[in-house]
């Protein structure tokens, strides 16, 4: 990525990177109150419009296959991860290619464990992809999900414009096991915790949380997979970053998913 003066164009953050950077760059932030089983199973029994099932948001609008986001402000100090973290982005947002009309159905949380509330972990693509269409539904493309994120008007955050650490469930400090320095520690909270952790169209946790495999438009579903949005890695809470790098077949401790089905055939 390329300084221009004191403002810098980000479109699409690629590479991720590693996670020593992320326990030296992010920044704390109280945790949030566990939210009751109870009142997850009332959020996913909303009433979101008789094209989609219960538990799912209707995502309908114009999308932009391209789009151009000018960070202002960078969060993090000079040196090798300066440009890690954007703390306010300028507005509006730009549409470099014609604008598609999108829609769709998506789960408004994170697919959860019943009894306790926390987004599923330990999943992989292929786990995801057998509980989606068990559904009658199917994991999500990436398209869907960054439009379901960022909205018609292309926001860096689900939120909003400038970096909240406190919006979702984010920006941890201690990520690794202690004593175990290649894995993660588990820092879930429950779906639909954070109700300020909201994209425009009233989705829940996508910046923030577990990691959510996406397949990648243009092949084959599970051909090339990627993960967006988690709790664990501070450069990647954009609704444009996806984590690379793994298979369909990979699991670990961040990760997880939620469903996508067509409007029209929704169903569950």
């Amino acid at each position: 990525m390329r300084r221009a003066h004191s403002i810098v164009a980000c479109v699409a953050l690629a590479a991720s990177a590693p996670i020593a950077a992320a326990v030296a760059r992010a920044q704390p932030r109280p945790r949030a109150a566990v939210a009751q089983p109870a009142a997850i199973a009332a959020l996913e029994s909303e009433p979101r419009g008789d094209r989609c099932p219960a538990g799912m948001t209707l995502v309908d609008g114009d999308a932009c296959p391209r789009v151009e986001q000018t960070c202002l402000r960078w969060l993090d100090p000079p040196g090798k991860f300066h440009e890690y973290r954007c703390a306010e982005y300028a507005r509006p947002a730009h549409c470099l290619a014609p604008r598609v009309h999108s829609t769709f159905c998506i789960d408004r949380l994170e697919r959860a464990d019943p009894a306790t509330a926390l987004p599923l972990n330990e999943q992989s693509w292929t786990d995801a992809a057998r509980a989606c269409r068990s559904a009658g539904e199917r994991v999500c493309l990436e398209s869907e999900w960054t439009f379901a994120c960022e909205g018609e008007e292309m926001r860096p955050y689900p939120y909003g414009w400038s970096r909240n650490a406190e919006a979702c469930n984010a920006d941890h400090v201690d990520l690794l096991e202690p004593g175990d320095h290649r894995r993660l520690r588990d820092e879930r909270e429950p779906s639909g915790a954070h109700p300020a952790c909201a994209s425009p169209f009233g989705v829940l946790d996508m910046a923030g949380n577990v990691a959510e495999w996406v397949s990648v438009d243009g092949v084959a579903a599970g051909k090339v997979v990627v993960q967006k949005g988690n709790w664990w890695q501070p450069g990647k809470h954009a609704c444009r970053d996806a984590q690379a790098g793994h298979d369909r077949h990979y699991k670990g401790t961040e990760t997880g998913f939620r469903c996508c089905a067509d409007a029209a055939t929704a169903s569950r």
